[in-house]
C-alpha cells in the first residue's frame, strides 16, 4: 500500500476534539489530583480501591483505553464534541490523522493504569504521580493544543516502531 492510500484511508478528524476532551479530562484529574494528595494512606487493597482518589482514577483509566482501542471520534468526549459543540464551531481549518490522539489515549491509558496498579499494592505516591503526569499532558494539550502522546507517537513513526498515515 503507498502513502497516498494509507493517507487516504485514515480517519481524518477535527483537532479540537481532542482539545475538548483532554479539558474534561484535565479538571477531572485535577480533581483527582487533590484527593489523591489529601487522602490519609490505606492499610490494604480493598481501602485503597475505595478511596475517592482511586474511585475517579478508575473511570477515566477505562476511558483512556475505550480511546485507545475504539478511536478518539467513538470516545464519548469525541461523540459530545461532535454532536454539541462542532456545530457552534466554524468548519476546521484542517483535519488530522486520528492515529496520533487515538495512540496518546493508549499513552493515558497505560500512565494511569501503572499508577493503579502500583497505588493498590501499596507503593507510596504512585497515584498521584501518575495522576500529576496525566494531568500536565491532558492540560498542555487543552491549553495549548500540545499534544504529548501525540508528539511520542510522532517519534515512534518517524523512528520505524509504528506504521501509520504519513505524517509531516
Amino acid at each position: 500500500m503507498t502513502e497516498t492510500q494509507l493517507i487516504s484511508k485514515s480517519t481524518q478528524i477535527d483537532a479540537r476534539g481532542p482539545r475538548f476532551g483532554a479539558a474534561i479530562t484535565a479538571v477531572l484529574l485535577l480533581i483527582d489530583l487533590f484527593l489523591a494528595l489529601v487522602q490519609s494512606p490505606a492499610d490494604n487493597v480493598t481501602a485503597r480501591l475505595v478511596q475517592p482518589a482511586t474511585v475517579i482514577l478508575i473511570p477515566i483509566f477505562g476511558l483512556f483505553l475505550y480511546g485507545s482501542i475504539a478511536g478518539v471520534q467513538k470516545h464519548p468526549y469525541g461523540r459530545l464534541f461532535a454532536k454539541y459543540v462542532k456545530p457552534k464551531l466554524n468548519n476546521p481549518g484542517e483535519l488530522e490523522d486520528a492515529a496520533a490522539p487515538t495512540f496518546a489515549q493508549a499513552v493515558g491509558a497505560v500512565v494511569t493504569g501503572i499508577g493503579l496498579v502500583l497505588h493498590l499494592i501499596g507503593v507510596p505516591l504512585a497515584l498521584p504521580i501518575a495522576v500529576a503526569a496525566a494531568f500536565v499532558a491532558a492540560f498542555l494539550n487543552a491549553a495549548f493544543g500540545y499534544c504529548l502522546g501525540c508528539e511520542i507517537y510522532l517519534l515512534l513513526r518517524r523512528a520505524g516502531i509504528v506504521r501509520g498515515a504519513k505524517t509531516s
